[in-house]
């Protein structure tokens, strides 16, 4: 899955606010790369991040959509509106950082669809996320959350196949959380849905790699850390270098298989 951040403050620094067409070329060139989807996303979810409202976030993804008519496309939303109007320009999978839990039209808007569902665990809401997360047991607490948003998810008509699930590497969690959640993405596949990894340069991998002050790991990192998702079980990885980590995972995939 490649990202395209169509937002002025992404914590990666590839936010490609106001040019639509900048965006949509990049997501041209991650599909030629590779990619099986691109998730297209219009509200920064970094730590300490402020929302917007459906009529911004509209603005700034409908563009990119629209240019983007045909292709395998996700949209990174919790806003049922949102969702409607992506899905209407042909996007395959609602990815929703909240679990379901922000906007109470969603469920319905992906039911009655028939789309496919990404459920994130979050720790708080993204301007508080990351203010001391504590956890008696990380994996097991995310997995419990995971079981039951699925169970709603489910309840409201959402076809249990076409619900992927994600821990939310780097969501109201320490770089220790962040790296035990991968050292036992086992217990997470166990649920029996497949489960999303985003670990494509976060903090956690700066920080690993260059220091304390680091903000945004390296394309080097992000690819090891993905190798190690993937023969821990995880389905899809959710990357901002695509061809990098397609080529990786070709070699890992050549080893294991």
């Amino acid at each position: 899955m490649g990202v395209v951040n169509v937002t002025p403050d992404s914590f990666s620094g590839d936010g490609l606010y106001l040019r639509p067409q900048v965006a949509a070329a990049e997501a041209y060139g991650m599909l030629e790369a590779g990619a099986a989807i691109v998730d297209v996303g219009g509200e920064s979810t970094r730590p300490g991040s402020e929302g917007v409202t459906a009529d911004e976030e509209l603005r700034r993804v409908l563009p990119v959509l629209e240019r983007l008519r045909g292709q395998p496309l996700s949209v990174d939303t919790s806003k049922a509106e949102v969702a409607r109007h992506a899905i209407e320009l042909g996007a395959e999978m609602v990815n929703d950082v909240t679990a379901l839990r922000a906007d109470p039209e969603l469920a319905g808007v992906v039911a009655d669809s028939g789309t496919y569902l990404c459920l994130m665990h979050m720790r708080g809401e993204p301007r508080t996320m990351q203010e001391s997360p504590r956890y008696g047991d990380v994996v097991s607490e995310v997995k419990a959350f995971l079981e039951e948003r699925l169970a709603f998810a489910v309840s409201a008509g959402v076809r249990e196949a076409h619900v992927c699930l994600d821990p939310g590497i780097g969501f109201g969690k320490t770089a220790d959380h962040n790296f035990e959640l991968v050292r036992r993405l086992g217990e997470l596949v166990a649920i029996g849905r497949p489960v999303l990894v985003g670990f494509s340069r976060k903090s956690a991998l700066a920080k690993l790699t260059a220091g304390p002050e680091a903000r945004v790991g390296s394309t080097a990192a992000s690819v090891g850390i993905a190798v190690a998702a993937y023969e821990r079980g995880a389905t899809i990885l959710r990357v901002h270098d695509v061809r990098e980590h397609i080529e990786a995972l070709r070699a890992a995939a050549a080893v294991l298989a």
